[in-house]
């Protein structure tokens, strides 16, 4: 607009690591380059924790409250809620292998699933810790565990993201809004979702603040959880890339950045997690580089951009259908819309990069597409523009749509794991 002072957040190359500020906007001691400004002082874990306690909790208070609802429904038609939670669909795959190690192999018309199209660290985690539990204890609750305390992880660094780009009224009200997604209860579920969220979150948070290291080892991880843990990996990688191109990776200028050895150590690091797991199965299955892949088109797994999902599309619209197809197919619309806001918003690469990569994967691949919204469970960016709208709404309205928001959540939620005929 003519006449509007340019701020540096017009300036701000949308590939930069750093977050946005408004230098006109704010006294001398806030400019994130003076020594007083609040990301300069010093934090200890005590006051760090306080600051996330509350978002953590309304976040927990949630998805209580629907696993509570859940749960006596559940019991209300004879079926017990931690059989539900910890060993449906998925989850008993993941407990399984956590049990009995590699090797499952169930074969159907059309279908051959192995359980090698599930990657590792999550059943390692359970495995792990059943050697540190007594033996009464469940692989099941163990996983449960797992799922619960990477969910509050998450959360966490979910807010820690959005309170770095946005403050912290947006950020509590981001980490509540994905605990009030439609198939939130997912995470409540012996599933990998948290897991993948709590790893993807805290490396955004790293190359949001420059910490290379952090950031390319949580992308490793997060690459052994999911196959769409790839998305880190690819967020490190560019914004790793254009660092070294600037040449100031490490807030030094020109060749001296470039040698920086934490930036390429982070772009080492990032995709060794997705790429071992992918290369281990390649081997195991006798050919390296497509044995994977065989396996997921096992699954009637594949990335076709597009082609199958638009047959189902088809099909919902000519004829009836089970809700969570025609949930899906609406929770997907949005997820669409909401990522093109997102791009218009500008946000760091790192976020647009992760979310990208997510939906493109959600998009443009075949199969199972009532899961598709469980896919898109990790792209919590994708609710920053809705935040940022009702951090800036009257309350009145932001408690009404909270509310609907939480009915919606955990009635479905309710009834995904006790009444529909289709898996998550």
């Amino acid at each position: 607009m003519l006449g509007r002072k340019e701020t540096n957040r017009d300036r701000r190359c949308p590939l930069s690591a750093e977050t946005a500020f408004d230098d006109t906007a704010a006294p001398a001691t806030q400019h994130p380059q003076h020594p007083q400004h609040p990301q300069h002082r010093p934090r200890t874990l005590h006051s760090a924790l306080l600051r996330i306690a509350p978002a953590v909790g309304l976040f927990a208070a949630a998805r209580l409250t629907g696993l509570v609802l859940m749960s006596v429904w559940a019991w209300h038609i004879g079926r017990r809620p931690r059989a539900i939670l910890g060993r449906a669909w998925d989850a008993d795959w993941y407990m399984l292998i956590a049990e009995h190690g590699y090797g499952r192999v169930l074969t159907w018309p059309g279908a051959v699933q192995s359980d090698l199209a599930f990657f590792p660290l999550y059943p390692g985690l359970v495995r792990g810790l059943s050697y540190a539990v007594p033996d009464r204890i469940t692989s099941g609750s163990i996983g449960l565990l797992v799922s619960w305390s990477a969910a509050l992880v998450a959360a966490a660094g979910i807010y820690a993201v959005g309170e770095r780009l946005h403050g912290r009224r947006t950020a509590t009200v981001l980490v509540l809004l994905w605990g009030l997604l439609p198939h939130s209860v997912v995470l409540t579920m012996a599933y990998t979702e948290p897991l993948l969220t709590a790893f993807a979150a805290w490396a955004l948070y790293a190359l949001l603040t420059r910490r290379w290291l952090w950031a390319g080892g949580l992308a490793a991880l997060a690459g052994l959880s999911r196959p769409n843990g790839i998305a880190v990996a690819a967020a490190v990688l560019c914004v790793v890339a254009y660092e070294l191109v600037r040449g100031d990776g490490g807030g030094r200028g020109g060749r001296e950045g470039r040698r920086d050895p934490r930036l390429w150590a982070a772009a080492v690091l990032a995709p060794t997690g997705w790429c071992g797991y992918v290369l281990w199965v390649g081997f195991r299955t006798g050919d390296p580089l497509g044995g994977y892949f065989a396996v997921q088109r096992g699954w009637t797994s594949t990335f076709d951009f597009g082609a199958g999902a638009a047959r189902v599309v088809r099909d919902i619209a000519l004829r009836p259908v089970a809700l969570p197809l025609t949930m899906a197919l609406l929770i997907v619309l949005v997820s669409t819309v909401l990522f093109v806001l997102l791009v218009l918003a500008r946000p760091p690469a790192a976020l647009l990069v992760y979310t990208g990569v997510l939906v493109l994967i959600t998009l443009g691949g075949s199969g199972f597409f009532e899961s598709k919204p469980r896919f898109l469970l990790p792209a919590f960016p994708l609710l920053l523009p809705v935040a940022l709208a009702l951090t800036k709404a009257r309350p009145r309205s932001a408690i009404a749509v909270i509310a609907a928001l939480a009915g919606l959540s955990f009635g479905y939620g309710t009834y995904l794991l006790t009444l529909s005929p289709m898996a998550l």
